[in-house]
């Protein structure tokens, strides 16, 4: 990192960067993958000002940009996960572009991956081999099942993490398969541990002067690590963590109850004391009397009752008086919301939660936006995603490769 705000020299070396905004300008990271844990580990990264610059093949580019939904040929995936980022095209199964990779992390700070483990090493890109050549570098690994353990090469993806963490089975109803979530958590959960492992690193790196260093991290880790006591519960007590719909032990009464319109609300209650003002809201101050829902042991012990008294009253007023009473009393709720709700909810729009990018050939589209914000050091505004390879010419100018070679590189198809 640097001492200059202002200053293009990386520690890894001097080199020519576009310079920026946002607490991470100057911070050159080279992505190499595809889809979404490593990209959107590099993706949040960049939205606050690191330059990242994404590795892709030629010809076909990150697999994501063929998945839809679409606006003409372009993936809105693509755009909300390839934002803030340069495209340059290295085919780095062949030797010579697996020599101007090299060179290209020569002026790295840090590189982040999601291939099977074994790949890099066949093509001499791995850490072992990139670090001699910067030993400043930090390079993050994320991969279905680690690096190392005797699961290791198999293949992963995000419902395989889901399913081996232990989530998935504790997801949905008793007399059901298993639910999966309606997003790809355990991609984007394990983006955020490498994104939060590349910034452990560079922390120990440049805070305190020390070397560069390898992080390796597993999909069903990030998502493994989110169990709460789940494991806990089962190795101390026998106690298993089993499909119970919409319930929780934390929460009694605690359900996503229909209202009388027909959407649904969610309300979770765990403190007595918060109870007692559930109870003065639905002018029910017979309920925390009651022996059967005094406590939230008993509660959650009786939690089919006491989730139908709530759940009736919820349902027999129009749902503005609800939310009305239950704003009165100070307790926890939200309705359900789809896309159309948030992007009409005057909060979102408050807190500049939804982002808005112009992007040549779309227009103006809407996406989340940057988080958490920073009161020192903001992050930068945002920029679209970049077509495949838009970069490449500009970046073999920075790292000084010479014209008839570049030509070379496009004439076998190396870039």
């Amino acid at each position: 990192m640097n001492d200059n705000p202002g200053s293009t020299t990386s520690a890894a070396g001097s080199r020519t960067a576009p310079s920026g905004e946002g607490p991470l300008n100057g911070i050159r990271v080279i992505e190499i993958g595809s889809m979404v844990a490593g990209p959107v580990a590099c993706t949040l990264l960049g939205d606050f000002g690191a330059e990242v610059i994404k590795v892709e093949p030629p010809g076909k580019g990150d697999p994501i940009r063929a998945i839809g939904p679409f606006v003409g040929d372009e993936s809105l995936w693509f755009q909300v996960e390839g934002r803030n980022k340069r495209s340059m095209t290295i085919d780095l199964r062949r030797p010579a572009g697996q020599a101007l990779f090299r060179k290209l992390v020569e002026t790295a700070d840090i590189v982040i991956e999601n291939f099977r483990p074994g790949t890099l090493a066949k093509w001499q890109i791995d850490y072992a081999a990139l670090s001699k050549i910067n030993p400043a570098l930090i390079m993050v690994s994320l991969s279905g099942f680690g690096q190392t353990g005797p699961y290791a090469s198999r293949a992963s993806y995000d419902r395989i993490a889901l399913a081996f963490s232990g989530l998935l089975g504790a997801t949905g109803y008793p007399d059901r398969p298993p639910v999966r979530p309606a997003t790809a958590i355990a991609d984007y959960q394990t983006a955020l541990f490498g994104a939060f492992g590349a910034m452990l690193a560079l922390y120990h790196r440049d805070a305190r002067g020390r070397e560069g260093q390898y992080v390796d991290l597993a999909l069903f880790e990030a998502v493994f690590r989110f169990t709460d006591v789940m494991i806990t519960a089962f190795d101390k007590l026998g106690m298993p963590r089993e499909r119970r719909g919409n319930r929780h032990f934390a929460a009694a009464p605690g359900d996503h109850f229909e209202t009388r319109e027909g959407g649904f609300l969610v309300l979770t209650c765990s403190g007595d004391s918060v109870f007692e003002r559930l109870a003065t809201a639905m002018d029910r101050p017979d309920l925390p009397l009651n022996p059967d829902f005094c406590t939230h042991d008993q509660r959650w012990r009786n939690i089919d009752a006491i989730n139908a008294i709530v759940g009736e009253w919820i349902k027999s007023k129009p749902t503005a008086q609800i939310r009305a009473a239950l704003d009165t009393h100070q307790l926890a709720y939200s309705p359900v919301y789809g896309p159309q709700d948030i992007l009409q909810d005057a909060h979102y729009a408050a807190r500049e939660a939804i982002a808005e990018i112009d992007v040549p050939g779309i227009g103006a589209i809407k996406m989340p936006g940057v988080f958490p914000k920073l009161s020192a050091s903001p992050a930068p505004p945002l920029k679209p995603a970049p077509l495949l390879g838009a970069d490449t010419q500009a970046i073999l100018d920075e790292l000084a490769v010479p014209a008839d070679q570049a030509a070379q590189f496009r004439a076998d198809r190396i870039i």
